[in-house]
């Protein structure tokens, strides 16, 4: 994804944009975190309850969504990194795609 970099985050893989994080993955549970537009998070959580979830708190108020990846198919997967990576991506950024 242009502009995307890996970088560690409290020990666990994150993905970032200019220091912004977009996702980061956690092993135990097996999940992702994505950063969506909070109306989003609602409408996909409620489209896929057994997979996509809120944060809890503030952070999930926020867009922060936990994705249990194991229980996801591929397509959605990258549907959601894509809206993550779109979230975070300066507009002059995504301009080159």
């Amino acid at each position: 994804m242009p502009g995307a970099a890996e970088a560690d985050h409290h020990g666990i893989p994150s993905f970032r944009v200019r220091a912004r994080i977009f996702c980061t993955i956690h092993l135990a549970p097996p999940r992702l975190m994505v950063k969506l537009d909070p109306e989003d998070q609602r409408s996909l959580a409620e489209a896929h309850p057994d997979v996509i979830e809120a944060v809890s708190g503030y952070w999930g108020r926020k867009g922060s969504t936990f994705v249990a990846y194991e229980h996801a198919d591929g397509p959605l997967i990258d549907a959601l990194l894509r809206m993550a990576h779109a979230n975070v991506t300066p507009a002059r950024t995504k301009s080159r795609r």
